[in-house]
């Protein structure tokens, strides 16, 4: 006797296939922010260093920020550091581990496409960016801080910002070595902490090199965030512009040279 002569109307047969692509995004962006949440270091790197340097450098006369209060200076940069270092560090170091240790070629054997695996990862990403923003925000402003302009503006930024960022790190993490990574991210990351604008003024720097330093991600995330929350401007222009580029240039290169192992 089949299914079908014990329950009419009722088909029990097997439909074997992949599930829908957005379902398989999602549950594989639910996996990867369980493990970002568990990661004690991943934690430290993207939440603990920015809320330490926020309060340390806003309460003690250490940096020169050109006039102002330096909480209102360091709050955007922080942010803008927070998102790098989850977006970029933080998934450079620990994809590129999941390629050493066999986890992304157990993916490519999966319906879940390169295209996927990027949607599913950024989408953590974001998850824990929506954490670390609510913790600075609070911290920020129990110390006096106070945010002016548009928040979609700064949340259009953030976006931004978090695909640039995620796509380099992708980009590094799918074609690098899992040790070269390792070295190469926390690198980027101590050097674009000096030289992207996030505790110094780039007004410090030589008007060439200023020029040059303006183009970098961090610095056009950081500018345009300080832009937004601190100035009142609605959409800085030339900091979305320079992020979009970013975004679309390395999440582009991703998907052509990203490999599993």
């Amino acid at each position: 006797m089949t299914a079908h002569d014990t329950a009419p109307g009722l088909d029990f047969t097997p439909a074997p296939g992949a599930a829908p692509f957005w379902r398989m995004v999602a549950a594989q962006a639910a996996a990867e922010l369980r493990a970002m949440l568990r990661n004690g270091e991943q934690l430290l790197l993207t939440l603990i260093i920015p809320v330490l340097l926020l309060t340390g450098f806003s309460l003690a006369s250490l940096i020169d920020v050109g006039g102002g209060r330096r909480v209102d200076f360091l709050v955007p940069g922080v942010l803008a550091l927070a998102v790098m270092s989850t977006a970029f560090t933080g998934q450079a170091i620990a994809t590129g581990f999941e390629r050493r240790y066999g986890v992304l070629k157990r993916l490519g054997a999966t319906p879940l496409s390169r295209s996927g695996l990027m949607l599913a990862k950024t989408s953590a990403v974001v998850g824990v960016e929506i954490i670390q923003a609510a913790v600075i925000v609070a911290v920020g402003l129990a110390l006096g801080w106070r945010p002016h302009g548009s928040f979609l503006g700064a949340a259009l930024l953030i976006l931004l910002g978090t695909a640039a960022f995620s796509g380099l790190g992708l980009l590094m993490a799918g074609t690098l070595r899992a040790e070269a990574t390792l070295a190469g991210a926390n690198l980027v990351y101590l050097v674009l902490l000096g030289a992207g604008g996030v505790l110094f003024p780039l007004t410090k720097f030589p008007d060439g090199l200023r020029s040059a330093l303006e183009l970098l991600p961090i610095s056009a995330l950081t500018g345009g965030l300080r832009a937004v929350l601190t100035q009142g401007a609605a959409l800085p222009l030339v900091p979305l512009s320079v992020l979009a580029a970013w975004a679309v240039l390395s999440l582009a290169l991703v998907s052509r040279t990203f490999r599993w192992e």
